[in-house]
């Protein structure tokens, strides 16, 4: 099965995916996580989803870039990679927000407002895709590229800061099930296409 029909498959079952969810699983997700709201778990998550903020992976990778860039090309190739995709995925899923414009579970619980009112900029209005579900899986699937032997604890941490978006009911299932898809997807994509024959080609010239 070659590549492009693997990823169409992958992105049918998202979309199919999230319809389900919005249709049966969202509201009531939302409105059940939101009862932990004054919990020390909801403490606990809060402070796991700071993980997802693209800010401290976009400053890391041009900290790798600048520091490494003649000293050390496997380094710099990592930061450019890093902030590559942190920054592609958190671009493309800062554009879907505003064109979708899908109401934050904060609308449901307040005003019974659910759904989408396309090209909003307003925050409350920008569920669609989760952001920092974004970000944690496209650092997850860098780290876990990279560095297979920590796949599983890369991918596990990814998804924990991505449920933590739906736990704190800053989100619903379907916001990131999709944020989740695209910061994978896109980290995929930029490596396959940009920077896997220059980290190819490093690993050979060190393991001469």
């Amino acid at each position: 099965m070659n590549k492009v029909l693997q990823w169409s498959i992958a992105s049918t079952a998202v979309i199919l995916l999230c319809m389900a969810s919005y249709s049966y699983a969202d509201i009531p997700a939302a409105r059940w996580f939101h009862l932990f709201e004054h919990t020390r778990l909801y403490e606990l998550f809060g402070l796991i989803t700071l993980l997802g903020d693209s800010i401290v992976y976009l400053f890391g990778g041009i900290l790798l870039f600048i520091l490494f860039r003649h000293k050390n090309r496997y380094r710099t190739y990592i930061g450019l990679f890093l902030f590559t995709a942190v920054a592609t995925s958190g671009l493309t899923a800062d554009l879907v927000k505003c064109i979708a414009g899908r109401a934050r579970p904060v609308l449901c619980f307040n005003e019974n407002l659910y759904g989408f009112a396309f090209f909003q900029t307003e925050k409350v209005w920008t569920s669609f895709p989760s952001g920092h579900s974004a970000t944690a899986l496209s650092v997850a699937m860098l780290l876990a590229t990279l560095y297979p032997r920590w796949r599983v604890v890369s991918i596990f941490t990814g998804f924990l800061v991505a449920f933590s978006r739906i736990f704190l009911a800053q989100h619903f299932i379907s916001d990131v099930i999709a944020g989740s898809f695209l910061g994978i997807a896109t980290t995929a994509l930029l490596y396959t296409c940009f920077f896997k024959t220059k980290f190819e080609s490093l690993n050979h010239g060190i393991s001469q």
